[in-house]
């Protein structure tokens, strides 16, 4: 496992990992003496034994963190709806008092109900799969040894250690610390880092941005209010999202339309006309059971848990399904260029040395200063490979050893954006240096900074080594009256996959923000390098305005922006925000959480930092860049396929209630048995729309659903409804005696099958060859049922004479005539 840490240039780079949990912070209760290890197992933390007797006293941090719902909660999710209760009340009615053709529904209720509880199913073992592949495993102390364990094998007492982008796994008490910086932002709202020292405390959801350290768990389990949240927030979950609640708002009006106009059927068809009880009862539950759009919900579902494990199997783990809905409608992505745009190592390429520095004398004090550091981040990993301790030229020649002595060490702060010792020399001198970067630590103005932007402008990295007098390095005037003294050039390596992943996103008209906290110029250098529209558009992050307004307009005109603080990134998050945009932001680093927490969509990679991963709903485990346009074609293929597939569900609902409505006011007959409707919403809907709904879409989806939906399914709906019952109406004038009634309804049905498969094809439409022959597919199964004599039999279908089946298809023409226009009215007036 590796992680991200803080570069001295302001990106996030790999670094040894020490993985942690999600969690939120609570107040820390006091702990009983004997719950405690003794201070001297703060080195060495707890030995086997003193482990096993916490486990076996349930000390034990047991939390399980499920990354989806049991199948218990499947099962019952899929069953036990409302929708699912009316039908089931209904198909029960039906097997007693009609043939078994007129309850065919019901075993379509049953197998959609199957095909459901399977597909989510095999999300949940996607996404169980892929939680443990991306398991967090802290860093514990036992025996004297430190060794990875999970999250869920902590004791009360153990030590565990920390280091840069660590998140705090429980609650606990700091044992050591080493510059230790906490960040409890996203438990207390405070942007800035404490600094904490041993004995004091630390709470589970809190993450380290600077220096190392270890802590003591005082609370493990249930105790700690945090992990409640944590088991709360990773469950697998289809709610909290605008497809998903439009849907729920569009049941509840069906709902409301349903209930009168299925008691008026219901007394019309049973108390007013003087019919057969039994094909009454039919007839009624004809005119009900169509009012349901039943399979909406179970296309959702099966939609999202398709893509769960379409990703899945590109190694993205979902750690919320909305998600995948978010990311079709996402129109800007903020990238950060380490890890994303380039690979996280760099080679040192060059040290210049300034005002007259002796090389030799430079090349000693950098070695020294990657000794100095037990957690070095990728700049000073490059210095380190440049020259390792004991390496007297840097060139791999070993040379005599000449260690200095570390006398005080500053870990890098991306707020800082430098790093430093102190130290003794072997001569017994002393000396401190600072090593960032060069716009931060020289003075504006300064003439070393014509060279740094010429390096810059070719997307060079370029640190600036600096001597500093004796004092407080972490002082905040540490850097006053420094002394140049050489610059570190570092070349950084370019994803491969890079130059792609930006030409997809323009293509798909979606905006790319390169947000660093690198030299502006240097970025965009890079980002021109990968093809990036506009990368010559840069804007030094210190010049950004304040006024969230202003703030948002440099946002639009710029694609690169450099010495960016983290409190800025969630700033500008929100500036775009404020424009009406839906931003995706990804991220690696522990700079990157709070811009990730408040963005639309938070994207992390997999080997990245604790506090990243914890707060995105998106996680690339594979740490691919180029994994991300497949991950926002996969959210446009499912909210834009559900929009269309709604509204063939939801015209059958229209039409359905307002044929009801037609026959109580005009008490006659209700024209369809069950069968019937069976029949058309198989051909017209439930075979079609599932295809569909699993189709490629690239479009990005638009707000509001419910009425993007309704405005289609209304007048196609109403329309559907007039013709169907027109043609109605002109048959029951044109038969007579017996089988009439019979005869009335193939011809009725044959009007709202043409209407219907208009509509099908109005929404198939941008045509394709799988589309086309869709929809010829479903007319000629319909065909079918009219020719064959037992299907005929079987659907009580069959056409009689030429006058009447003729007149039903022109009706059927002219009420497509109308969905063209309609259709069309919409699109100019509403927009598509």
């Amino acid at each position: 496992m590796t992680q991200r840490a803080l570069d001295s240039s302001g990106e996030q780079t790999p670094g040894p990992s020490r993985p942690a949990m999600i969690d939120a912070g609570a107040e820390l209760d006091p702990v009983h003496p004997m719950d405690l290890p003794p201070s001297a197992h703060d080195a060495t933390g707890l030995t086997t034994a003193e482990v096993a007797e916490r486990v076996a006293r349930g000390e034990v941090n047991d939390v399980p963190v499920r990354s989806s719902r049991s199948l218990t909660e499947i099962v019952r999710a899929n069953v036990f709806t409302r929708f699912n209760l009316i039908i089931g009340v209904l198909w029960v009615i039906m097997l007693f008092v009609a043939p078994i053709q007129d309850s065919l529904f019901g075993f379509v209720i049953v197998a959609n109900t199957g095909i459901g509880i399977i597909q989510e199913w095999r999300a949940k073992k996607t996404l169980d799969s892929l939680a443990v592949i991306g398991e967090a495993k802290p860093t514990v102390r036992r025996d004297g040894k430190a060794v990875e364990i999970s999250t869920h094998e902590i004791v009360l007492g153990d030590v565990v250690e920390l280091g840069p982008g660590d998140k705090v796994v429980v609650d606990g008490t700091v044992a050591e610390a080493d510059s230790l910086e906490v960040d409890e932002s996203l438990l207390t709202g405070e942007a800035d880092p404490v600094l904490k020292r041993p004995g004091d405390p630390v709470m589970s959801g809190s993450f380290v941005v600077a220096g190392g350290g270890a802590f003591t768990a005082t609370k493990v389990g249930r105790e700690a209010y945090a992990a409640q949240l944590a088991e709360e927030a990773s469950r697998f979950t289809l709610v909290h999202s605008e497809l998903r609640s439009g849907i729920s708002t569009i049941l509840k009006y069906v709902t409301w339309m349903m209930v009168p106009t299925a008691i008026g059927l219901i007394i019309s068809q049973l108390v007013v006309k003087d019919n057969n009880f039994k094909d009454s009862v039919a007839r009624t539950v004809g005119g009900i059971v169509p009012m349901i759009p039943e399979g909406l919900v179970l296309l959702t579902s099966v939609a999202f848990a398709i893509g769960v494990v379409r990703l899945g199997r590109k190694q993205c783990l979902v750690q919320e399904l909305p998600a995948i809905e978010g990311l079709a409608r996402v129109d800007v992505v903020c990238l950060d260029k380490t890890g994303t745009l380039t690979e996280g190592g760099m080679d040192v390429t060059e040290v210049r040395p300034l005002n007259g520095s002796d090389e030799a004398y430079v090349h000693q004090v950098l070695r020294s200063l990657g000794s100095s550091d037990p957690r070095p981040n990728a700049s000073l990993q490059a210095i380190i490979d440049a020259y390792p301790a004991g390496d007297k030229d840097g060139k791999g020649e070993q040379g005599e050893e000449a260690s200095w002595a570390v006398t005080e060490a500053l870990p890098f702060s991306s707020a800082r954006k430098y790093s430093g010792a102190a130290f003794t020399e072997t001569d017994g001198t002393s000396s401190a240096w600072l090593l960032g970067a060069p716009d931060v630590l020289l003075p504006e103005g300064d003439p070393t900074l014509d060279e740094i932007e010429h390096l810059n402008q070719q997307g060079l990295r370029v640190l600036l080594l600096a001597r500093v007098p004796s004092g407080e390095l972490d002082a905040p005037d540490a850097a006053e009256g420094d002394v140049p003294t050489a610059l570190v050039v570092l070349e950084q390596r370019l994803r491969p996959d890079a130059a792609e992943t930006l030409k997809y996103f323009a293509q798909q008209n979606v905006a790319t923000k390169v947000i660093s906290g690198d030299n502006a110029v240097s970025v965009g250098a890079v980002a021109g390098k990968l093809g990036l529209a506009g990368a010559e558009n840069t804007l030094d992050a210190r010049k950004m305005p304040t006024d969230p307004d202003d703030m948002a307009t440099a946002m639009e005109q710029n694609a690169v922006f450099g010495r960016v603080t983290p409190q800025q990134k969630r700033d500008m998050v929100a500036a775009l925000q404020s424009r009406g945009h839906t931003v995706a932001m990804t991220g690696d680093g522990v700079n990157d959480v709070l811009a990730l927490k408040d963005a639309d969509i938070g994207v992390s990679m997999g080997s990245g930092s604790e506090a990243t991963r914890a707060v995105a709903q998106i996680v690339l485990l594979n740490n691919s860049f180029a994994t991300l346009p497949s991950v926002v074609a996969e959210g446009r293929r499912v909210i834009g396929n559900i929009t269309r597939v709604a509204t063939l569900f939801l015209t059958k609902t229209v039409y359905s209630v307002l044929l009801a409505i037609l026959v109580v006011c005009t008490q006659v007959e209700y024209p369809f048995l069950p069968r019937h409707l069976t029949l058309l919403s198989t051909l017209t809907i439930g075979v079609p729309a599932f295809f569909l709904a699993l189709a490629p879409n690239k479009e990005r989806a638009q707000p509001h659903f419910v009425r993007r939906v309704m405005r289609y399914a209304i007048p196609s709906g109403v329309i559907a409804a007039t013709a169907t019952f027109t043609t109605y109406l002109v048959a029951r004038h044109h038969y007579a005696g017996p089988g009439a009634l019979e005869a009335e309804t193939s011809a009725a049905t044959l009007t709202l099958f043409l209407t219907s498969m208009w509509v099908l094809a109005i929404i198939a439409r941008p045509y394709t060859w799988w589309r086309i022959a869709l929809v010829a597919a479903m007319g000629l199964g319909f065909l079918i049922v009219l020719v064959v004599p037992w299907l005929q039999d079987f659907f009580a279908l069959k056409l009689v004479g030429t006058t009447m089946p003729w007149t039903a298809v022109g009706i059927a023409v002219a009420a497509a005539a109308l969905l063209e226009f309609s259709w069309r009215l919409v699109g100019r007036r509403f927009g598509a």
